[in-house]
């Protein structure tokens, strides 16, 4: 097993990049621990590399005693005096012991494999401190092969993996294609992957973009907002900090061709390039693009936004499954909701906001309500159950009767407030 020792330590070093003593004191470490099984716990041993004749060479030190009474520990004068002519009694004589090849099978094979350990700790501390600093860089690799889903990536040194979780949706690879992808993660540890890639998480693209863009290199153009559905769209934010530098024109490029790379790097994920703005109505106008805008109600306290668009442009501002205002609002971090201007002038009137006052009322019953000619809590208050089951044969009967009775109560309520000190009368007014 340790034959040609020199060796193999030589070109271990050379080909992993591991300092050559952290292996000798591995081996070191690897014979103590066998050579204690062997000859005993209680022993005191001590593993030494030679590196002129490449061997391990193992040496015991006992105290030299006229009568021993544990052989472990103790020599006799008598035979220490075989061994150095100078000694004494009470003496700690070391000796070099029978050659670590003698250590027999079973505790060569457990050096084997704490050596096998330590490499593999050596190892996994190099490509640590080697990646360590690059996390979050975009590297470039081949693929290597396929385990349970997850794609392993020669990286050069090392091998990644790149996480079935973060690869892109519908897109297949082959032994030996080359990869670009984000480091996400590296980790100090030999028994989990160290290295994670990602081509699904949002900084990818960020990363991408300042690959291509010079200006985004330079800390002109800043990215301040990505939403991505891999592999479908993805929206980014960018601002500028100098004036005659157009942020949006930038990242896109000589007829299209700096977001055409990223976009092909992204097997033609679409890219919605919006100008950022500290104003939340007109960052949202902004990430909603295509589509027109014609207001925006904004709660900073919710952080929620209530946009209104022309009647033709509702189902371009939503997109496809939601996927446009879904995206625009992860932009945002706020909740978008819109409108078109038909529902909007609808829902703000004052007969249909006392409707939502209504207990147990959400916005689509009422609605519904509303355009069956029930224009309000009053109006709902006044009504024969058989009436609106009639109208809203849609709605269940129970709960018919639970929205009348309550709109009752509010209708009760607001005939209170209105009966105020100074005034004629308490009228029966719509909310």
């Amino acid at each position: 097993m340790l034959s040609d020792l020199k060796r193999i330590l030589d070109q271990i070093s050379r080909d992993k990049g591991i300092d050559r003593q952290l292996l000798i004191d591995a081996i070191e470490e690897a014979v103590m621990s066998a050579a204690k099984k062997k000859f005993g716990q209680r022993r005191e041993l001590e593993a030494r590399y030679n590196d002129e004749i490449g061997e391990i060479e193992l040496f015991q030190f006992r105290n030299v005693v006229d009568v021993v009474e544990d052989e472990q520990t103790e020599i006799s004068l008598t035979e220490a005096l075989l061994l150095d002519p100078e000694v004494q009694l009470g003496d700690e004589l070391g000796s070099k012991m029978d050659s670590v090849s003698d250590l027999g099978r079973i505790a060569a094979q457990s050096a084997k494999q704490v050596i096998i350990q330590k490499m593999k700790d050596a190892e996994c501390n190099v490509i640590y401190e080697m990646y360590k600093e690059r996390k979050g860089e975009v590297v470039n690799g081949i693929v290597q092969r396929f385990e349970r889903g997850n794609i392993i990536v020669n990286l050069g040194r090392t091998d990644a993996i790149l996480p079935t979780k973060e690869q892109m949706p519908r897109k297949s690879y082959r032994q030996g294609d080359r990869i670009r992808a984000l480091l996400l993660d590296v980790r100090q540890s030999s028994r989990d992957p160290q290295l994670i890639l990602s081509r699904t998480n949002d900084e990818f693209v960020t990363k991408l973009f300042a690959m291509e863009v010079p200006e985004i290199a330079e800390g002109i153009v800043k990215i301040l907002g990505v939403s991505r559905e891999p592999g479908a769209r993805a929206k980014i934010a960018v601002s500028s900090s100098a004036a005659d530098v157009d942020p949006v024109g930038a990242c896109v490029g000589m007829k299209g061709s700096r977001v055409q790379n990223v976009v092909q790097e992204l097997q033609g994920e679409k890219i919605d390039i919006v100008p950022w703005s500290p104003d939340p109505a007109r960052y949202v106008s902004n990430a909603l693009s295509p589509a027109q805008v014609s207001l925006v109600v904004v709660d900073e306290e919710k952080k929620t936004l209530v946009v209104v668009v022309p009647d033709d442009q509702l189902s371009l501002a939503i997109g496809r499954q939601g996927q446009n205002v879904r995206l625009a609002a992860a932009l945002l971090g706020w909740r978008i909701d819109v409108k078109n201007e038909q529902k909007y002038a609808k829902i703000s009137e004052e007969g249909f906001q006392s409707l939502l006052d209504v207990q147990g009322m959400d916005e689509r019953t009422a609605e519904a309500l509303y355009d069956a000619g029930f224009n309000s809590a009053h109006d709902l208050a006044q009504a024969e159950v058989a009436t609106v089951v009639a109208e809203l044969g849609s709605l269940d009967e129970h709960r018919i009767v639970r929205l009348i009775s309550a709109a009752q109560k509010v209708n009760v309520d607001q005939g209170q407030d209105d009966a105020e000190p100074g005034s004629s009368e308490a009228g029966d007014k719509p909310l």
